[in-house]
């Protein structure tokens, strides 16, 4: 933001970025429009563009019967004004080149430019920043802070740009008076989607620091179980993904160089040098096959995590994988459990906060049994908590036994707390054993593949011809090692023919 004072809040809230990947944001339009009888009216409406923008305002010009005549998207401005000696530099948002130039002469500042800011491509701030700034909020929040002191705060410590500009936005437009909920949702492509959901919801209730504390508890939680995975499953998977393509390329090309060496002078191979010789050549005869069928593979895993229904097969699966799925099904459950404790309120209103806590999980399997049997279970036949959560198959007879104790002493938002703290702990031990437990088999299978690898190369070193070979062999071969040694080996002999010739002649 800017360096003059006073200058952070005088136009409303975000201009469009563009996001990770060139995807465009959501970005406001300011609109001027004429009704009937001459009166001109001015609003403001956010979208991802100019054409969604003009179907939004169409749709507010059919109850209210005006003509679209101006639009004008919020964008980024860069400046540079003077005020006697004190020069500043800064970037403002603004609908319009005139409001920023107003907006200094107004401070008393001379103008010296203002233009457009070229749009460049930016990311996501990283989670890691993301929780800093919900975990700060929390406790602040917790010390009697006003929220618009916290997002101040904040908005100036934080390293990240995006974040940084984000906070100084939300700010402003919650200072205007729009309502949390929809300003928070206004940017879950910087804050997530879950997130922004949480925060906004909290800004509204009368917990904001204990669901701040919450949805900092669970994007730490999901960050440590995501690092854990990595180390568990990706992180192996590579290392091993590797090792098989430096193996093919040893046996498919440095190997055979040797081996067909041995062939060229009549040499009888070893067993295990003829069959990984053999092998060796069918790889190299199949090589096509092998590459379509990588291809093929990687369509093939692409398309599973990207289609809806294959999606949630692949999730389903996932709480069947050994070892590991065990912890990705209790997992789901604890993030379940923990925003479903955040939301909970007691009275009957409760089917968005199990709504939402299933999309927390990340699984889109366990979102769909949820949407698909728990919720139309309650809604249409009347069913209670933990007949409805049972019906879904989800949830593990230790979770469903405590939530019917929960349900049968009215303590349910405090059992589901107890069931999230409870797999936190049994996941987070567990995993820290499975990680040692995939690292000790990938080094053994690395240790298996080299020696194999050895004992093969080294098989050759004790090949031996069927025979030695006599002088009559050799020398010829020491002959024709080098050509100034055949040449000087043809002058001896032509000067031993030249002495013999003479003697007879005498």
């Amino acid at each position: 933001m800017s360096q003059g004072e006073g200058w952070l809040y005088f136009s409303p809230a975000l201009a469009q970025e563009v996001g990770l990947f060139g995807r465009c944001i959501m970005a406001d339009f300011r609109f001027q429009g004429v009704v009937p009888s001459g009166k001109i009216i001015t609003g403001t409406v956010s979208a991802n563009n100019a054409a969604e923008a003009k179907k939004k305002i169409q749709e507010l010009a059919k109850g209210r019967s005006f003509r679209l005549d101006k639009l004008e998207k919020r964008t980024l401005f860069i400046y540079k004004a003077q005020k006697g000696e004190k020069v500043i530099e800064g970037e403002q948002k603004a609908y319009s080149k005139a409001e920023v130039e107003n907006a200094l002469s107004s401070m008393g500042y001379k103008v010296v430019f203002v233009r457009k800011k070229l749009a460049v491509p930016v990311g996501k701030p990283p989670i890691a920043d993301v929780i800093t700034f919900v975990r700060l909020s929390a406790d602040l929040l917790r010390e009697k802070l006003p929220f618009n002191e916290v997002l101040n705060l904040l908005s100036n410590d934080i390293d990240n740009k995006v974040l940084r500009e984000t906070l100084k936005d939300i700010n402003t437009d919650l200072r205007k008076g729009a309502e949390s909920e929809r300003v928070f949702l206004k940017y879950e492509h910087v804050l997530g989607k879950f997130t922004a959901k949480m925060l906004g919801l909290a800004s509204k209730s009368g917990a904001m620091a204990e669901m701040y504390d919450s949805t900092a508890k669970f994007l730490e939680r999901r960050l440590e179980f995501k690092k854990s995975m990595k180390s568990a499953m990706l992180m192996p998977m590579i290392t091993l993904v590797l090792l098989i393509l430096a193996t093919i390329f040893y046996v498919a090309y440095i190997f055979p160089e040797t081996a067909r060496m041995f062939i060229k002078y009549g040499i009888e191979l070893p067993p295990m040098t003829e069959a990984t010789l053999e092998f060796s050549d069918w790889i190299v005869a199949n090589i096509l096959f092998f590459i379509i069928g990588g291809v093929g593979l990687a369509a093939g895993v692409f398309i599973l995590f990207t289609n809806q229904q294959s999606r949630i097969w692949v999730d389903k699966v996932s709480f069947r994988i050994p070892v590991m799925g065990a912890l990705i099904h209790k997992t789901a459950i604890e993030v379940f459990c923990r925003v479903f404790y955040s939301l909970y309120s007691g009275s009957g209103e409760n089917i968005d906060v199990i709504k939402t806590a299933a999309e927390a999980t990340g699984n889109k399997y366990f979102e769909s049994q949820i949407k698909d049997i728990t919720i139309p279970m309650m809604l249409k036949h009347g069913k209670g908590l933990h007949e409805s959560f049972e019906a879904s198959e989800v949830f593990t007879k230790t979770a469903l036994s405590r939530f019917h104790a929960g349900a049968e002493t009215g303590m349910v938002r405090e059992t589901s707390l107890q069931l999230a703290n409870y797999y936190e702990r049994e996941t987070t031990y567990k995993l820290k054993s499975v990680v040692d437990f995939m690292q000790l088999w990938v080094a053994l299978i690395i240790m298996i593949v080299m020696t194999a690898i050895t004992i093969v190369s080294s098989e050759t070193a004790v090949i031996k011809p069927k025979s030695a070979p006599g002088l009559g062999e050799i020398i010829p071969q020491l002959l024709f090692v080098s050509s100034p040694f055949i040449h000087q080996i043809k002058n001896v002999i032509h000067g031993c023919r030249s002495f013999l010739a003479r003697k007879k002649d005498r």
